[in-house]
């Protein structure tokens, strides 16, 4: 017998939250779908919750509450549209849908997973109201931040019955997944081309090769701490992500850290002859002409709720109509400078002692960046003049990229054995305190313990940036917690070809895949499990080696919920023919056990991102489950090509289900002479 958490929270015990009200009650028609709106909160709070219920005929007594990364609009669900329309597919598939600000952006910690609760327990009643007497079923969803908090929520109170947490990380994540990468593309930005071919189809599969001895350490580091080798992209940009959001946090808590990095041996920069020193910026200078404020500079508020950019609300200031500038005296020179992370420090005049970021250069004139998590930036910036002292100065953010080298937490955190000895004692010298699990705390109210209450199934990328082991960190948590019965509440699926990001469109579509497909799917699925008693497909088989995530080449051997595709050009991975030479494409895809049926498979040859050719399956058995394509195609003009293809499956095989088609794609390289 599994014993109950200690501190489980009740909201119907708290007198905080006794006193709901409802201020709007109407129909509304969204994108595609027909919804009865309700829209509240509770006396003397901050809490503000949206309820979006369907018809009687078409509820089938369940809610689906979605968890943005982090605090906002309680309306944010009404934004999105098409396969991302959270909304829609609750309506569609008989359940109402729940989504409140979580108690305000102010709100942290046990405030998250208290107002969350509230919420829904105070929607079962409305439900009651509308469709008379029954306790609907709860279903709680959130990725990355989000996944933080839908964790929190079911490790804390038994609100939910079941729970769906995707990409998510671990108490270390933050800020150490953000440092460690920062590191790297640093050391490696002349790099990153060549480690990204040697990953592709027809490549030769050796990232190190090229690399000189401090660029091989940067590669290694990064890849032992969990940045996924096939992730590497010929164009990927050094995406600051939220970490802006962390500096200020973390020069607040550990401010003598600055100093030490740059004086104390054992620290990166403490080296006068390294790259840190080679590459960090202290110059001084003079603003001759500034136009730093306009009306609408002020940061306009953010609805955004995805995992990549639900973060974007912080930012200081809108660059989008107007981005503030200064005119310097003189800027840094050199070939290679490297300006990411540079602040802009005012040295004299009325903001003296303050700073704001650095966009980019342009000639001698410096453009000032959004500044997130920099409180208080329009009134610094109107009290810049020309005559004013500055510095530009990237001494912390390089600093900060080895931060985590100094946070060896314990040694169910493998990925820190890389700074341990044999001893496993840490290498460099540690700071006072690991602020992972504080910074973690603070945003979803509890620390990950796998003490779940209900059933969940996790969804992983196993290309996430975010690193794909901290999914199986959690898992092993629940495993500590549940032992032998893991099986019978919890899955974990690893999406292949799928980042961190929650958009429909990747960006490189070329690349990776959208996992919102085996979310939704996800959902459903949990739905069955909790209510009819029908268990989910297995969980992926998978293992962890340094960092690195590694699954089966076969559906079979994987397992999970997706289509696993081997194509071959010309038999090969890489083919090279003469231009005008026909090159002949097959595949075979396969579904995992209980996956469904494949649906669709298209094609793209010479980098459309469109996959403009709509094949068809050249054979497929009678289940669904295994089919072969084939298509034959002549290239016109010299050059490298990676065609691919495309699949998509769907449970029941309904290739018009836009919510639940699973995706999966395969490359190759084409050399035409």
């Amino acid at each position: 017998m599994i014993p109950d958490h200690p501190t489980l929270y009740d909201p119907k015990q708290d007198p905080e939250f006794q006193k709901p009200y409802i201020d709007t009650d109407e129909w509304r028609t969204g994108n595609t779908v027909s919804y009865r709106y309700i829209h509240g909160g509770f006396e003397g709070t901050e809490l503000r919750f949206s309820f979006y219920f369907p018809d009687k005929d078409n509820y089938q007594g369940r809610f689906y509450h979605f968890m943005a990364p982090v605090q906002g609009s309680e309306d944010a669900g009404e934004l999105q549209v098409g396969e991302q329309d959270r909304i829609a597919f609750a309506i569609t598939n008989g359940a109402y849908y729940v989504e409140s600000n979580m108690g305000g952006p102010a709100a942290s910690g046990e405030t998250i997973y208290r107002t969350s609760a509230a919420a829904a327990e105070y929607s079962r009643e409305v439900a009651v109201q509308l469709f008379g007497p029954h306790r609907p079923y709860g279903y709680i969803y959130g990725g990355s931040g989000g996944g933080y908090k839908t964790i929190s929520c079911v490790e804390n109170t038994k609100v939910w019955d079941g729970a769906l947490p995707y990409v998510i990380g671990s108490p270390m994540s933050i800020p150490s997944n953000f440092t460690v990468g920062q590191h790297a593309h640093r050391i490696l930005r002349k790099k990153i081309a060549m480690i990204a071919d040697a990953v592709e189809p027809g490549g030769s599969g050796d990232i190190y090769a090229g690399l000189d001895e401090e660029e091989r350490a940067a590669l290694e580091e990064f890849t032992r701490m969990g940045f996924p080798i096939r992730a590497w992209v010929p164009e990927q940009s050094n995406d600051l992500g939220a970490l802006p959001l962390f500096i200020p946090m973390i020069e607040q808590i550990d401010p003598t850290y600055f100093e030490d990095f740059w004086t104390v041996p054992g620290y990166l920069g403490a080296d006068p002859n390294g790259t840190a020193a080679r590459d960090r910026i202290q110059h001084s200078t003079v603003i001759l002409e500034a136009q730093l404020f306009k009306e609408d500079i002020v940061a306009k508020e953010e609805n955004k709720t995805g995992v990549d950019d639900a973060w974007h609300r912080f930012r200081g200031i809108d660059i989008s109509e107007f981005q503030p500038w200064m005119k310097l005296e003189s800027v840094p020179q050199g070939d290679d400078l490297y300006l990411t992370g540079t602040n802009i420090v005012f040295l004299t005049g009325d903001a003296a002692g303050q700073k704001v970021p650095l966009d980019r250069l342009e000639g001698n004139i410096a453009y000032v960046s959004e500044g997130f998590g920099v409180p208080g930036m329009v009134d610094i910036l109107k009290k810049v003049k020309p005559g004013d002292e500055i510095m530009l100065d990237n001494s912390n953010f390089i600093a900060l990229q080895t931060y985590h080298r100094h946070q060896v937490p314990s040694e169910d955190y493998h990925a820190w054995d890389q700074f341990r000895d044999a001893d496993g004692k840490p290498i460099y010298p540690q700071r006072p305190m690991i602020l992972g699990p504080m910074l973690a705390y603070g945003g979803a109210g509890s620390v990950q313990s796998g003490r779940i209450n209900g059933k969940m199934i996790v969804i992983a990328a196993l290309l996430d940036g975010a690193f794909p082991w901290q999914p199986d960190w959690y898992r092993s948590k629940v495993k500590e917690y549940l032992g032998d019965r893991e099986p019978e509440q919890f899955r974990l699926w690893y999406i292949d070809h799928a980042v961190h990001s929650d958009e429909a469109v990747t960006g490189n579509e070329l690349r990776f895949v959208s996992y919102l497909g085996a979310l939704f799917q996800g959902l459903l699925d949990l739905s069955d499990w909790v209510e009819r008693g029908i268990a989910p497909p297995d969980s992926t088989v998978y293992s962890v080696a340094d960092g690195q995530v590694y699954v089966p080449p076969t559906a079979g051997e994987r397992k999970g919920i997706q289509p696993v595709i081997s194509l071959k050009a010309n038999g090969s991975e890489c083919a090279v023919v003469n231009v005008g030479e026909p090159v002949h494409f097959t595949a075979d895809v396969e579904l995992p056990d209980r996956a469904g049926k494949l649906t669709a498979a298209e094609w793209s040859f010479e980098g459309e991102p469109d996959y403009p050719v709509k094949g068809e399956f050249t054979t497929i058995s009678s289940d669904g489950t295994k089919a072969t394509a084939h298509a034959v195609y002549t290239f016109s003009k010299p050059g490298t090509y990676f065609p691919v293809l495309r699949v998509r499956s769907n449970r029941h095989g309904d290739p018009n289900n836009i919510f639940t088609q699973v995706k999966n794609l395969c490359r190759v390289r084409v050399i035409v002479h």
